[in-house]
C-alpha cells in the first residue's frame, strides 16, 4: 500500500463524497445499492495501489479496504485512466477491452457503475 500519495483521483473521490450528501446522490445510492472497491495505482495496476470504497448501500466514499465483507465488484485503474473515465474522456467499455480497467467480482454489479455515479465535473 502506498504512503499517502497525491493522486489526481483523490479530488474525484472528494467530489463523490459531497455528491452523495445531496438529495440526488442519496437517490442514486438508493437506486444502485451496491458496494464497489476501486484500486488506484499511481503508475501500474497492481503496484502501490490506494483502495477506495464507494458504498452505494450507505451512500458514502471511504479510503481503505472494505470491512463489511466482500464488495460487489472491484475495479483497478491507473490514476490517470480513472480520471479520464470519471470525467467522460474515456469510454469504460473500451477501457475494459484495452485492459486499462480490470474488474473482479460481479459483472452485472460492475455494469451498474455508470457515469451517473460520478458528479458532473465543475472545477477539475
Amino acid at each position: 500500500m502506498a504512503n499517502s500519495t497525491s493522486l489526481k483521483s483523490d479530488a474525484i473521490f472528494d467530489q463523490m463524497r459531497l455528491h452523495f450528501a445531496t438529495d440526488a446522490g442519496k437517490e442514486l445510492a438508493k437506486k444502485v445499492g451496491l458496494v464497489y472497491q476501486i484500486n488506484i495505482a499511481p503508475k501500474k495496476i497492481g503496484f502501490n495501489e490506494e483502495i477506495y470504497i464507494v458504498d452505494l448501500k450507505k451512500g458514502e466514499v471511504t479510503k481503505g479496504p472494505y470491512e463489511g465483507g466482500k464488495p460487489d465488484a472491484t475495479f483497478s485503474f491507473k490514476d490517470e485512466d480513472f480520471v479520464k473515465i470519471s470525467t467522460g474522456k474515456m469510454n469504460p467499455q473500451i477501457a475494459f477491452m484495452r485492459g486499462v480497467m480490470k474488474i473482479k467480482g460481479s459483472f452485472s454489479a460492475a455494469q451498474k457503475f455508470t457515469p451517473d455515479i460520478f458528479p458532473k465535473p465543475s472545477k477539475m
